[in-house]
Formats: structure tokens, sequence, C-alpha cells
């Protein structure tokens, strides 16, 4: 089973890279954020044409999250994240495909910080681990997969000096996240490229693509039993050079029967 996930920075204008993508890669499961959409104007028909189902949660202009699964209907089991009634920014879909539970996750950006933008990505943080640790009592296979745009290590990122004021690499964000991995989420990527160096995310701006100015910001976290069932993951770094392609590049694991 392939689990991946791609930031698809508007699924209208990108769709035929993500068509491409799908069609190449064929993931089991490949979940999407940033679709930009409402659920009206999402393409379902497109994904079907190629044999993926879809559900999908969608918001004007902003945001917005997607689960495709390749010849089966993804099972829809929560939408919208637990915590805040609130809280009707689309950043959250997860669903059950083939026995193991997905999440699409498009975690807040934070910028500017400090301030209110900020404080809502710590606050969504705390309301993830919490609705994580209810799943992970359920001893659910389950792999939270997205844009958590965190940036976790020095190593994960080009320069360190460039995104020090950012509000994907400051202690409190770095601290939420890793508090997660303390509750035994494997993040699949960094435990495969323990040295770092592995990129997800270039700008569009200062030519960072063709400088290879990037950082890590899509994870896969994994609970211990898919961890246990991982044979690979990796980058499919060269999508993110096509032409009007994504600012990020898709990321995936692949996972034993």
């Amino acid at each position: 089973m392939k689990i991946a996930s791609f930031n698809i920075n508007g699924i209208k204008a990108r769709l035929p890279r993500l068509k491409e993508w799908l069609e190449e890669t064929r993931p089991t499961v490949a979940c999407l954020q940033e679709i930009k959409t409402m659920d009206e104007g999402f393409p379902a028909d497109e994904f079907e044409a190629i044999g993926y189902k879809a559900i999908w949660h969608g918001q004007k202009s902003f945001n917005g999250v997607a689960i495709l699964a390749d010849g089966v209907e993804p099972v829809e089991t929560k939408r919208g994240l637990p915590g805040d009634p609130d809280d009707e920014q689309a950043r959250y879909l997860e669903a059950e495909v083939n026995g193991v539970r997905v999440a699409s996750i498009y975690l807040p950006n934070g910028n500017p910080q400090p301030g209110p933008k900020f404080d809502y990505k710590l606050r969504w943080m705390e309301r993830l681990r919490a609705h994580a640790a209810s799943l992970w009592a359920q001893e659910i296979p389950t792999a939270l997969v997205g844009d958590y745009n965190v940036i976790p290590n020095d190593r994960d990122v080009w320069a360190v000096k460039a995104m020090e004021d950012d509000a994907l690499m400051q202690p409190e964000s770095r601290d939420a996240y890793k508090r997660m991995l303390g509750d035994g989420w494997t993040d699949a990527l960094a435990t495969l490229n323990p040295r770092g160096g592995v990129w997800t995310y270039w700008d569009y701006q200062a030519g960072a693509w063709q400088r290879d100015h990037g950082f890590r910001i899509d994870h896969l976290l994994l609970s211990p039993e898919l961890a246990d069932r991982m044979v690979a993951a990796g980058v499919d770094k060269a999508h993110r050079g096509r032409e009007k392609a994504s600012d990020h590049a898709p990321v995936w694991v692949e996972i034993r029967d």
C-alpha cells in the first residue's frame, strides 16, 4: 500500500500536473492539501476517469483538503479537526481505506509571528495531538499525512539563517511537532533519511527551485501498527520541476500488506 501526500496549491491550476503524477506513480491513497475550491467546484469526475474515488472538504479560495483512493471509495470518518466548534477552516479530512485510517492535514502557516495567526497554529497543533491520541488509544493503523508547515530540525532546511524568524521553525512550532513524535508517532521521511537534506517545498521566488533552496514541511506520521510495516518513503522531487508545478513535491510511504 502506497500512501502519498501532495500540497497541490490550487487544484484547478494544477489539475494536469496532478493527474500526470497520479497516473505515473499510482499511489493507493493520495491526500491533497490547498485544493482552494468550494465543494461544488471539486473535479471528482476527472479523477474517476483515471480510476480514483474521492472525498473532499473545500473552502473558497483558501485551504481545502481531499483524499483520493485507487479503485475504492474512501469511507469518511472525520471532517474538520475536533476541539473547536467555531473553527470553519477546511484543514482536516480523515477516511478509512483498505483497513487503514488516513488523514489529510493542512496545518496553519502561522505567519506573521508573533500574533493571532501564530497563536491559532499552536492551538491547532494541540488539537491535532489530542485527536491523534484518541486514534492511538483505539490501536487503529493510522497515517497522519500532509503539509504540517513545520520545519522540524535545522537539517530540514537549506539555510537556518534564512528561515530563523519564520513561524515554520519557531521553537514553539518545533516543540509541538516533537511532542507528537514523543507520543510514539513515526516520521517516515526522517526515519529513513536521518541525515536530513530532504526537501519537500521550494518557493517560487528568488530561484529557490533552481538553486535547491528548499525545506521539509510535508510529513508522513505513522502509528506503530503502520511503522512496523514501513518498506520505503520518499519525495517525488522531479514533479516540482515541471511546467506550472506546485511549489511542493509529493511525498509518499510504502506499507507492507
